[in-house]
């Protein structure tokens, strides 16, 4: 199955980790990530979907009410993509930001790098 870098890269973000309902982000993941997926934060690797949505289930329990939001285009080169990203309260103030780097082949993501960047004051 081939899906678009740009679709990838929205749906890591947005149907997986600011999913909340178990079978829709469990469904974004199988069709999103190859079934061996290589996820790479400050925290170390995650490796294969079991372990990308226990860390990211994980990772929503912290967060309470924030909700992540792209900031600006999926930057796309073939088999590579990159989103920057901000995570917001419900009044809107930023907590944090961060960036997505996606090596992809044969349609899915194969390693997904995570980089935290603070707010600025």
């Amino acid at each position: 199955m081939s899906t678009s870098t740009e679709h990838l890269m929205h749906a890591n973000l947005l149907e997986v980790f600011n999913e909340r309902d178990e079978a829709l982000r469990r469904a974004a993941i199988d069709r999103t990530y190859a079934a061996d997926v290589r996820w790479i934060d400050a925290e170390g690797e995650t490796v294969g979907r079991e372990a990308l949505d226990a860390k990211c289930v994980a990772l929503q329990d912290g967060l309470g009410p924030l909700q992540f939001e792209a900031v600006g285009p999926v930057h796309a080169l073939q088999g590579f993509g990159y989103l920057a990203w901000r995570l917001v309260g419900p009044d809107g103030q930023q907590a944090m930001a961060g960036l997505d780097v996606a090596l992809i082949e044969e349609g899915v993501i194969q390693v997904l790098y995570t980089v935290l960047t603070p707010p600025s004051a």
